[in-house]
């Protein structure tokens, strides 16, 4: 899993326009914060409108005055040597996911396998973007070309700060984009050792790879509001995805927006339930539940549900919660003491609505000035309840009853969310039938996040626009642009 655990402390992170690192703290600094003790693990340089202009414009001028864009063999061997430069520092990548956003080392190292992952697939890909032509009509020729769109801004989030950045990244510099990245102010210091895998490769003309360090909210405005960003890559949660489509109108600028779910896991009495309740338990707490895609809803078939409900009640119960970055921890803090005092007033508000499982609590007795929070699991009846239909991004599941097939699917159906659901049963006829009928991007069946490179993944409805991963993750940097002939016979 890992070889070496790479402490973090006094660590700074500035930005990064033109190849080059500015690491003033002239416009000030902030804190980074390791949620698993509450400790300040370094700092990072606060950017700017005006940095941030800046920024997009030597995007600008490298995708018009590099042979970057019409390059696909040196964008191919620049995203191969992005994959072993972060295979070379694994290790330390890890340990700062882990210090930084507090995910267990076994999830941190699976965030930075798929980044190495990605990048190799995408270097496949840059050289696989093929258009096509036509013959219209007897000397009438239209050929079809694929170029990239031009200034890409990637908006990155906190919860898996080096998978979500490559995730955007990686096939946008494949495209032939030039970009401009605003990592989270949560996680700066793991977007700068990304970054750095990416410096000093010689086939990324200057200007292609940018990213400025957020102040509040005003560098995502600036990428949001300019018109020379041709694209914005955002993943967070649907409030703010509607924000940006707002304030995008002006620009008609090209949107891939992956927001919020409330992922439900459909449970038949079928199931293998060894491996059911220990899949769901995992797939609930990854990320201690902050998770776009993570479970946040269980429906079980009346003739299992008792079963289910006990069996979830001892695996939860028997949580081990502690530092993602020590051995045997099972589940990690929340990002920060703020979440921590919404979870709890979430916990709060199920033991009012609901009848209470396993009742999660702050750990603070435990880890003095951590982000802690045990499972919750609460019973409830009504799809109509806040509780189901809001996303809680925490380690809060909600057990809901069904009666049959076409009950499941409605109420797995229930929420303007669609990012992703599980179905668990050996029957195949019934997975099929029911993740037909299930409106999500990703349905797994008796599994739950299982994500790879190749596979795309996206919303339906409130969960976002476009897809992300796989061949069409390409498609959201790249234009498609007719060129016709009329050749004289």
């Amino acid at each position: 899993m890992i070889d070496r655990l790479y402490p973090i402390e006094n660590e700074f992170a500035g930005h990064y326009i033109a190849n080059t690192w500015l690491n003033d703290r002239d416009g000030g600094e902030a804190p980074v914060v390791n949620p698993a003790t509450g400790g300040e693990i370094g700092t990072y340089a606060l950017g700017s409108e005006a940095l941030t202009n800046k920024a997009i414009a030597v995007a600008k001028e490298a995708f018009e005055t590099t042979t970057w864009s019409s390059a696909p063999r040196q964008r191919a061997d620049a995203l191969l040597k992005f994959a072993a430069n972060m295979q070379a520092r694994r290790d330390e990548l890890i340990s700062t996911v882990s210090y930084e956003n507090g995910k267990i080392l076994f999830q941190a190292a699976m965030e930075i396998d798929i980044c190495i992952s990605e990048a190799k697939f995408y270097a496949g890909l840059a050289r696989t973007i093929f258009g096509r032509m036509s013959e219209i009509a007897p000397g009438n020729l239209s050929l079809l070309a694929k170029e990239p769109i031009g200034v890409a801004g990637i908006i990155v989030p906190w919860n898996a700060p080096a998978t979500l950045l490559v995730r955007s990244l990686a096939p946008a510099l494949a495209a032939g984009c030039t970009t401009v990245i605003k990592p989270a102010p949560q996680t700066p210091l793991i977007n700068k050792k990304i970054i750095e895998c990416l410096d000093g490769i010689e086939e990324i003309p200057s200007g292609v790879i940018n990213s400025v360090n957020e102040n509040g909210a005003e560098v995502g405005k600036a990428l949001v509001k300019s018109a020379d960003v041709d694209v914005i890559s955002f993943t967070g949660s649907s409030a703010t995805g509607k924000a940006i489509m707002q304030a995008a109108a002006g620009t008609l600028k090209r949107l891939s927006l992956e927001l919020g779910g409330k992922a439900p896991a459909m449970v038949f009495p079928d199931a293998d339930m060894d491996k059911t309740i220990d899949r769901i338990t995992k797939g609930a707490t990854i990320i201690s539940g902050q998770m776009c895609v993570a479970i946040a809803r269980v429906l079980v078939h009346k003739d299992c549900y008792d079963e289910v409900t006990e069996r979830l009640k001892a695996s939860l119960s028997s949580l081990k919660v502690g530092p993602g970055y020590e051995q045997g921890s099972q589940m990690g803090p929340l990002i920060d003491k703020g979440n921590q005092a919404r979870v709890k007033a979430i916990i709060e508000q199920a033991e009012s609505q609901g009848r209470m499982v396993v009742k999660g609590s702050p750990l603070d007795d435990e880890h003095p000035g951590g982000a802690f929070v045990s499972p919750t699991l609460f019973q409830i009846d009504d799809p109509s309840s806040e509780l189901v239909q809001e996303e809680h991004f925490a380690p809060v599941v909600s057990l809901e009853p069904f009666s049959d097939e076409a009950d499941g699917i409605a109420k797995a159906n229930a929420t303007r969310y669609g990012l992703a659901a599980s179905v668990w049963t050996q029957d195949v006829d019934r997975a099929l039938r029911t993740t037909k009928r299930i409106k999500s991007g990703t349905v797994w069946v008796n599994c739950h996040n299982q994500l790879s490179p190749e596979s795309e993944t996206g919303g339906y409805r409130e969960s976002g626009l476009g897809r992300l991963h796989g061949v069409e993750g390409l498609d959201d940097f790249l234009e498609t642009k007719n060129i016709y002939f009329d050749v004289e016979q």
